[in-house]
């Protein structure tokens, strides 16, 4: 009786939580498959991290779905990379009016690479898209940000020193 009461306190103690990190809304993170540090902007209102690229082709490799591109920053050369697909996202444009249409969908292929923020490195999600109309060509989402332990203090920036992992 006393090693089941034993047990119950323990079950009823407070679980601590990990805190997350503090990061700024906008960081740099390594991309070590690609060999790439970009500048990145966490968006907590975001789903999912989007990484700008262009000449976006899947084609089958071994019976398996694969894509193959080139990044969409200022400073990319014409270097082409190819990644197994993880898996196709539908991701629906918004509009500011609603018009009674129905919304837009866009289909993205979706890759798993590493990443490196401040000295923590996960593999994530990310979709390909064309984010070369943006300022950050790297958009780290909700997914991601829970994979990092990161919580996003909008007033701050580059918190974490330069990726180091």
């Amino acid at each position: 009786m006393k090693s089941v009461l034993a047990l119950l306190s323990l079950l009823a103690l407070p679980v601590m939580a990990a805190e997350p990190t503090l990061y700024g809304r906008y960081e740099y993170i390594r991309l070590p498959e690609i060999g790439e540090t970009l500048q990145a902007k966490m968006d907590t209102g975001a789903l999912t991290a989007s990484l700008s690229a262009r000449d976006i082709q899947t084609f089958s490799r071994d019976g398996e779905d694969w894509v193959r591109f080139r990044l969409a920053t200022k400073d990319a050369g014409g270097k082409v990379y190819e990644h197994k697909v993880a898996r196709i996202s539908k991701i629906k444009s918004r509009s500011d009016e609603d018009d009674g249409e129905e919304p837009q969908s866009a289909k993205r292929p979706v890759v798993e690479l590493e990443m490196c923020l401040g000295n923590v490195k996960r593999t994530v999600e990310v979709n390909l898209t064309d984010r070369s109309s943006f300022n950050y060509p790297l958009l780290i989402g909700a997914k991601a940000l829970r994979e990092f332990g990161a919580a996003v203090n909008p007033a701050r920036r580059y918190t974490a020193d330069k990726p180091d992992c």
